[in-house]
């Protein structure tokens, strides 16, 4: 140990490249995660080098220059163009060629963002060539392995060396699994997503469409559906669709649709009257709508803490969240796929001004945080 810290101290006299951090990435959500890392690596030490790849999971075609540029964030270095077929399909061609790059670059250290099949399979591949793995978000548990990201997360806690946890309660979690131990470095450095939003709020740019939307509207509720135990079934989407029917014909809602959710509306035969679809918006989109709505209904994880960063009350339409201090705290309310539930939680958001705010998430510095803990060995 001591060795390796007079390396890095030669080695930042000569100027020199003295570590290689290689960051997996696949989904929209983790480019905006790995922006505030590559900010902290930008700002800590010029003699790092930061090798971007990505798998190429969720294909974007509005992931253009403008995109890179408007968001401030890294281009990839490589993109892998693994995309669509079955779980175990896609993680396996990720890893396969995840393993060619890192063969070529030599990563010192392999960084990986929450619980996508590309985290995963970044995790493996590293974990099979012995280079050490930093998890970001770790330690999030929803104890429900019907999820594939609960199994890509458990999975990947288990194989990393850094584990960087958003809450107290992700501590937890790995204390009970006994990850504490031996070669894991178990660190509260607080919730990317907070860097995140308190860089982007400052620069969000809304498109003409969503601010004429907005305009017109007045008032509105902002809703998503996108998980598969809801998207995927027709009792489950009826039972949301109808519930949020119901709040729509007295308050708008905004209803960006996931491509698969408006597979299956049309498959199911589900019409709507009152709510207001509209296409998939970008970041700076969803920030505006967030920032300007009444309240959220979604069975997304990382609107639910969007929601919460930018004070606004979230109806989670599951049966269990990883984000389980939202809900015990008052910021957000289970509801699942129940009409009665769903309908209720409206007339509960009306309380919600009542709750004391205070960041649970840290202090919005966890990317300086996480460079700082992989400089120290």
């Amino acid at each position: 140990m001591g060795d390796r810290k007079t390396k890095v101290v030669t080695f930042l006299q000569e100027g020199a490249v003295f570590v290689k951090i290689m960051t997996i990435i696949g989904a929209r959500p983790q480019f905006i995660k790995a922006a505030v890392v590559s900010r902290a690596i930008d700002k800590a030490i010029k003699s790092i080098r930061e090798v971007i790849v990505h798998t190429g999971q969720h294909f974007d075609e509005n992931m253009s220059n403008i995109f890179f540029e408007e968001m401030r964030i890294p281009k990839p270095s490589y993109n892998l163009g693994v995309k669509g077929g079955n779980h175990g399909s896609m993680t396996g061609r990720m890893l396969e060629r995840i393993e060619e790059v890192m063969l070529k670059e030599k990563p010192d250290v392999v960084l990986v963002y929450g619980d996508t099949n590309s985290t995963l399979a970044g995790a493996l591949a590293a974990a099979k060539l012995s280079i050490p793995i930093a998890h970001v978000e770790a330690g999030l548990r929803s104890y429900n392995l019907r999820m594939p990201e609960e199994i890509n997360r458990v999975l990947t806690d288990k194989i990393s060396k850094w584990l960087f946890c958003p809450s107290e309660s992700s501590i937890n979690n790995l204390i009970k699994e006994g990850i504490c131990s031996g070669n894991h470095i178990v660190k509260h450095v607080g919730d990317v997503m907070y860097d995140a939003i308190l860089f982007y709020k400052e620069i969000v740019k809304p498109s003409e469409k969503i601010s004429c939307l907005v305009k017109n509207l007045g008032n509105f509720y902002l809703a998503t559906v996108h998980r598969a135990e809801n998207a995927d079934s027709q009792l489950s989407l009826s039972n949301i669709i109808g519930a949020l029917e119901t709040i729509a014909e007295h308050t708008h809602v905004i209803f960006p649709i996931h491509p698969r959710t408006r597979k299956s509306l049309i498959e199911f035969g589900i019409k709507t009257k009152y709510i207001h679809m509209i296409d998939p918006v970008g970041y700076f989109d969803m920030l505006a709508l967030l920032s300007m709505c009444k309240g959220v209904f979604t069975d997304s994880g990382g609107l639910q803490k969007e929601s919460y960063f930018l004070h606004k009350p979230c109806a989670i339409l599951r049966s269990e969240t990883e984000w389980v201090e939202l809900v015990e705290h008052g910021y957000s309310i289970l509801v699942g796929n129940n009409i009665s539930n769903i309908l209720s939680a409206e007339n509960a958001f009306s309380d919600f001004d009542n709750i004391y705010f205070n960041c649970i998430y840290g202090d919005g510095t966890a990317g300086d945080k996480i460079i700082a803990e992989i400089l120290a060995l």
